[in-house]
């Protein structure tokens, strides 16, 4: 159980400062322990607010908000309402990820520009936003992130309605792409809006995490009546743009903080995790000395 919380913690852990003060220990020590107390673990079935239902698999577990949401901010990342929770690895096995759920209600979103899209001016339209990203980044004295370019360029499947792309970044200053940070999103779009799934690991491990992503995506359902088919153009919210805007804008939102996650795993992964076993926090103290025991 401790070993999942773990590596979360860890992936995450950079985005504030590294010398830790007490205060961010305590705050993350106790956003962990809620997290725990509500995990829900599959083999079970999620329901996103009235909207869809996601059979959680075997292996993985939920932790919901609000606890979710303490703990998401406890390590630094922004969230807003559209966040449902995480979906994280219980598996020793399992690598270093995890995945964010939400939901957007934006309207029904014609897919009809699928076929037209140009991904190498969505490309050029992520690196952009995420100069405008820098700027804060440097503000708050951390390392700027350039996108690195695509993992998977956008694909759309019109007879499930679901939709993936993936783009690694990295560290301005790093020249290796090895330890580059990936989003991995995928999405369903419904009647109201659509829930996405977004995978956040590491370049390198990404590959071995897609049959996970596509599971996930797979078991996700709308339910009757909230399904994308079931749109009444004469009286639905019909959203004012489409796929290509999708795909570029909920970049734009999820690659901030996200970004720089596997940039710094690589340069600080082993300083954090030596300073999380010497932290004095009881749970990591627990889960270390029934390792050496």
């Amino acid at each position: 159980m401790y070993r999942f919380m773990i590596k979360l913690i860890v992936i995450t852990l950079f985005c504030i400062p590294l010398w830790g003060e007490d205060i961010y220990q305590k705050e993350i020590e106790d956003a962990y322990n809620a997290g725990l107390q509500v995990l829900q673990q599959g083999p079970s079935k999620l329901a996103i607010r009235s909207q869809a239902t996601l059979d959680l698999p075997q292996g993985v577990g939920f932790i919901p908000n609000p606890q979710a949401t303490r703990l998401m901010k406890a390590l630094g990342n922004r969230v807003n309402n559209e966040f449902e929770g995480m979906i994280v690895p219980i598996s020793e096995s399992a690598g270093w990820w995890y995945v964010t759920v939400d939901y957007t209600a934006s309207g029904y979103i014609r897919d009809d520009d699928a076929k037209d899209w140009d991904s190498v001016e969505m490309l050029e339209q992520m690196k952009e936003g995420t100069e405008e990203m820098n700027k804060e980044f440097i503000k708050r004295g951390w390392p700027e992130i350039e996108v690195v370019g695509w993992v998977e360029q956008p694909t759309y499947f019109s007879h499930t309605h679901q939709m993936i792309w993936s783009v690694s970044s990295k560290e301005k200053k790093q020249m290796q792409t090895n330890g580059a940070g990936v989003n991995y999103n995928t999405l369903v779009l419904g009647r109201e809006g659509y829930v996405s799934l977004n995978l956040v690991t590491r370049l390198d491990q990404v590959e071995e995490l897609k049959p996970t992503s596509k599971e996930l995506i797979d078991n996700l359902h709308f339910t009757q009546g909230k399904r994308y088919v079931d749109v009444d153009m004469s009286t639905d919210k019909i959203a004012s743009y489409g796929l290509a805007a999708l795909v570029t804008g909920v970049a734009a939102k999820k690659l901030g903080l996200f970004a720089v996650i596997a940039a710094f795993l690589a340069k600080f992964g082993k300083v954090i995790a030596i300073a999380l076993a010497g932290g004095g926090w009881a749970a990591f103290k627990k889960f270390f000395s029934k390792k050496s025991k």
